[in-house]
């Protein structure tokens, strides 16, 4: 069989693989990006769902608009506005099928072979597959504990990047959280330059230490400023509810995308969640998993100064899932991860987060883990990082 030229450099997620060989019970996996099903609200969700087809019912089971349910685009647009001061209006919103779908259909609308797209250095790996299918090259820019490395920034950016995508807030993998001067400053370059701004922001909410920081968008209100939402990290991830907030000249085009992608995003389980969030206070809801989050974060922060060796860096996240270390350049995180799944742990190994084949981060998950699990799946980590950093082994 002959497949099309896009396939042939797009490689399967290594994530997605990786859970697979995580299955078995005895391995505690700090691999997958998983919220914690501990808090998933599924009373109110059971709730939600048997109101809306007992009310409902046949316009819930019905097709409809593409851009998606009026009440639900409301609901996101409202809340800009009052935790940022955003004015995106509800028809410049188009609900998603995650926002795995955004990146898949502003790729779809703005890029063509040979394009460059700027991203971060690590950057995500579901952008890059999902990039990779459109032939495009990549550049990307340095992480510093602030945000992406300005001078470097600048120069990308003025050698002639179609678009340039990012996650600000908690940044999968390395957890980094731009500063304010670093997004008002991105903003500023922006603007001076034309390329186009995808900002991400799944992880925005879960913040459970320091100064919330508002959107890139904030300072840069734009037609090429596009933001992407989702309610998978702060509601539920089987919902696969996202979405894209653009400008009408741009958002038409996305709309004409989806038409052609899936129609619309299931009627049944946005009815369901815009029911849900009527229902509930969602506010008091992520409060819940801030507090969990963090203790969960702790555990992990303090097991890993305790049995680490001191020639692994690792962050100390603000919010967010993630924790991301580095080891010493000639380490090759891989070769730690056979190690590691030998010993009944699992982490997801940098490589596939770098485009340029760097392999010497990988990325810990902590909110899909209780503190026990943590605190024993880092103990066998540490002994497996000193066995690896012993010359010779």
């Amino acid at each position: 069989m002959r497949l099309s030229r896009r396939m042939a450099n797009v490689h399967r997620s290594y994530i997605r693989e990786i859970l697979k060989v995580t299955q078995r019970p005895e391995i505690i996996s700090f691999a997958g990006g998983l919220p914690s099903p501990d808090h998933f609200p599924v009373a109110g969700f059971s709730d939600a769902a048997a109101a809306v087809l007992a009310e409902e019912g046949p316009q819930a089971l019905q097709y409809s608009t593409t851009e998606g349910f009026l009440p639900l685009r409301q609901f996101i647009s409202d809340r800009y506005k009052t935790k940022w001061g955003l004015d995106i209006p509800a028809d410049e919103i188009l609900v998603t099928t995650g926002s795995q779908q955004g990146l898949d259909l502003v790729a779809k609308v703005l890029l063509d072979e040979g394009d460059t797209v700027l991203i971060e250095r690590p950057g995500y790996l579901g952008a890059i597959q999902c990039f990779s299918l459109f032939g495009v090259n990549f550049s990307t820019v340095d992480l510093t504990p602030s945000g992406p490395d300005l001078e470097q920034l600048a120069l990308r950016l003025e050698e002639g990047a179609r678009l340039f995508y990012a996650v600000p807030t908690f940044q999968n993998p390395a957890s980094t959280a731009w500063d304010l001067t670093t997004r008002q400053e991105t903003a500023r370059l922006l603007a001076a330059n034309h390329a186009v701004f995808l900002e991400d922001n799944p992880y925005g909410e879960l913040r459970f230490m320091g100064q919330d920081m508002p959107p890139v968008r904030a300072y840069l209100d734009d037609e090429r400023a596009v933001l992407m939402g989702s309610f998978s990290k702060i509601a539920s991830p089987g919902l696969r509810l996202g979405w894209v907030a653009a400008k009408p000249g741009l958002m038409h085009h996305l709309v004409t995308a989806k038409q052609a992608s899936d129609l619309h995003t299931s009627t049944l389980t946005q009815r369901i969640l815009a029911r849900f969030l009527a229902d509930n206070d969602l506010d008091a809801h992520i409060e819940v998993i801030r507090r969990e989050y963090k203790a969960r974060r702790d555990c992990m922060v303090d097991a890993i100064r305790e049995h680490f060796p001191a020639e692994v860096q690792a962050s100390s996240p603000e919010g967010g899932m993630f924790l991301w270390c580095e080891l010493p350049a000639d380490v090759s995180s891989v070769a730690v991860f056979d190690k590691a799944i030998a010993c009944n742990v699992a982490f997801v190994p940098g490589k596939p987060f770098y485009v340029d084949g760097t392999d010497n981060g990988f990325r810990l998950n902590f909110s899909n883990s209780t503190p026990e699990r943590i605190a024993e799946g880092i103990k066998r980590l540490g002994r497996c990082l000193k066995e690896a950093l012993v010359p010779g082994r």
